[in-house]
């Protein structure tokens, strides 16, 4: 099944969770050309209020990742909330909550696709690899490199459409000269990513600005503006408006940046650090830097010349 040309015109109920699921089910209803009326169903935060301003929403409790108990549970909420609605479709992007998308769509006997992150270039998530044992669901990953895998096909990637550009010129910077700089580690919950925050901190010169959004990562010793959330109009002034954007691997947050233009200072969380579940912000990351759209680090390795500002910025499209 080619996605563009069997679900272009179709009205879907879009599953996710907050973060880079959410912001890449929001890619795929454009870029599969689903019908404006269709109907997301995520969580509450700021990240949702803002991206689907304007777009018929049903708001889910929580669910964490991995927390397929609390998936099921969700089951019944999805379903109620959109018994009146007739859907051609369902499509999730995951995470957990993908489960609960995969459900309804079993209850109400309509198609079911599930797209694998475009972050699980190594083989499915956890979530992917429960999906793939199950019938009736059609399952796309976005990277050839494990397209053959049973039950799997290769659709389209979102990364595709991206290349490096040298920066349009900019003044001629002093050495020393103070920066403005943006810090995102994202909203998911509950872990913390002190690490990166300790590493921009201990090179920060004196009259660097910085913003930080913290999410999950509470602290009271930082200088400049503190936020734990931001609505997207914010998140996107601040990449916009900054010399150098840092921020961990997640999918969404790497392609707003790219879509904005700005190549940002990526620094993965690691299991081993307790940052995340498992390491797949690594696998995205490392592919991104091959290609030359971010430049990669570990906190332990990050300089001072790392916080000047990108000479390189990203255009979306082919290159000529």
């Amino acid at each position: 099944m080619d996605l563009s040309t069997a679900l272009r015109g179709k009205r879907a109920l879009l599953v996710a969770s907050t973060g880079g699921h959410l912001a890449q089910i929001v890619r795929w209803a454009e870029v599969l050309g689903l019908r404006p009326d269709s109907v997301f169903a995520t969580f509450a935060s700021e990240q949702s209020r803002s991206l689907l301003q304007g777009r018929d929403v049903v708001t889910l409790d929580y669910v964490p990742p991995r927390g397929y108990r609390e998936a099921v549970r969700s089951v019944g909420q999805l379903f109620r909330q959109t018994r009146r609605e007739r859907f051609d479709v369902v499509l999730s992007t995951g995470a957990a909550v993908g489960v609960a998308a995969y459900l309804v769509g079993q209850v109400r006997r309509i198609p079911v696709i599930y797209i694998e992150s475009v972050s699980r270039f190594d083989g499915p998530s956890a979530t992917g690899r429960i999906l793939e044992r199950l019938p009736r669901v059609d399952r796309y990953t976005q990277h050839a490199g494990w397209a053959d895998r049973p039950r799997w096909r290769k659709g389209p990637s979102l990364l595709d459409d991206y290349r490096v550009i040298p920066a349009p010129e900019r003044a001629a910077r002093r050495p020393g000269e103070q920066r403005s700089i943006f810090v995102s580690l994202g909203t998911i919950q509950p872990f913390r990513f002190d690490s990166l925050v300790d590493a921009v901190r201990d090179r920060l010169r004196p009259g660097d600005t910085v913003t930080w959004q913290l999410g999950a990562t509470v602290r009271d010793d930082l200088p400049g503006t503190v936020e734990q959330e931001l609505t997207a109009e914010a998140f996107d002034q601040l990449i916009v408006g900054s010399d150098v954007f840092v921020t961990h691997a997640g999918v969404g947050t790497l392609m707003r940046a790219l879509e904005l233009g700005v190549r940002p200072l990526v620094v993965p969380r690691r299991v081993e650090r307790g940052e995340h579940v498992d390491d797949h912000q690594l696998q995205v990351v490392r592919e991104l830097a091959e290609r030359g759209l971010v430049l990669l680090r570990e906190p332990h390795d990050l300089t001072d010349g790392d916080l000047e500002p990108p000479d390189v910025a990203i255009r979306r499209g082919v290159a000529p």
